[in-house]
């Protein structure tokens, strides 16, 4: 054997050891869904649920508000990330395309603030919430992440800073002002990178718990990862009740990885061009 198809088997054992090891735990949890209380202390997590069972999900339903749960979480991710979409479309536009003073300096030290932890921010914000009596609402837990981020204004800024000037300074011969370049040029053009960042920004918003559990205290407020966290509490014992609800918050997450991952693995593919 060559030492080009010894390295390339390494390189391909490697990858599949790397798969297996990150896909594992998501596999575990949807296995541990299907068994009996009996069945998940008496096995192997790894076992197979045998005799496979539904009787969790009833449960799950049947004695605690998942839907509910799930559809606030749900009407939250979409506003923080139709707002992250739009607002750091703006953001990024201003700091890759127009000329104003300090612009590089403001942008740099904006990004700068990615590096602040945070768990530096949360009593701040918790204080200002409650002094606006916004606490337990939605709007205490959108108002936080819906007008962009660092991360965000970066990583479709530096898109932007792709596309050819050339293009925007066609369409400014031929009359078109800036919100028409971006809306009709920009932005079309930008389809892959503002897919990959609403899928992390949905993903972000539907995992965070530290946030929420600050900020809600009634079950008309409560997101799904507070909702599991009340649930281990309340069924320490029944692991498999707490695994089914981790493995049914899943589900609108691959979804949603599925619906945009041609976009994710375009925007990866052009940057990684450039």
């Amino acid at each position: 054997m060559s030492s080009t198809a010894v390295r390339r088997t390494l390189l391909y054992v490697a990858l599949l050891a790397g798969a297996l090891v990150s896909v594992a735990p998501y596999l575990m949890t949807l296995n541990a869904s299907f068994k009996t209380t009996q069945g998940m202390f008496s096995t192997q997590a790894w076992t197979p649920a045998h005799p496979a069972t539904f009787s969790n999900f009833s449960s799950l339903w049947s004695q605690y508000d998942m839907s509910g749960f799930m559809v606030h979480t749900l009407i939250v991710s979409v506003a923080i990330t139709i707002g992250q979409v739009v607002f750091c479309s703006l953001s990024a536009y201003a700091f890759a395309r127009m000329e104003f003073p300090g612009r590089d300096l403001l942008f740099w030290g904006f990004v700068a603030t990615m590096m602040v932890p945070q768990i530096v921010t949360l009593v701040p914000l918790f204080f200002i919430m409650s002094h606006l009596q916004l606490a337990d609402t939605y709007r205490a837990l959108i108002l936080p992440y819906v007008f962009g981020t660092p991360y965000g204004i970066f990583l479709v800024r530096q898109y932007f800073r792709t596309i050819p000037p050339d293009l925007e300074a066609a369409a400014r011969i031929d009359g078109a002002g800036t919100w028409t370049i971006l809306w009709r040029i920009i932005l079309p053009l930008s389809r892959p990178i503002l897919a990959t960042l609403a899928t992390v920004t949905f993903v972000n918003s539907w995992n965070n718990l530290l946030w929420p559990l600050m900020v809600t205290s009634s079950e008309r407020t409560t997101v799904v990862t507070v909702g599991i966290s009340a649930l281990q509490g309340q069924y320490a014992s029944q692991l498999n009740i707490v695994l089914t609800a981790a493995a049914v918050a899943l589900l609108p997450l691959i979804a949603v990885f599925l619906l945009f991952q041609r976009h994710i693995v375009r925007s990866i593919a052009l940057t990684g061009l450039k």
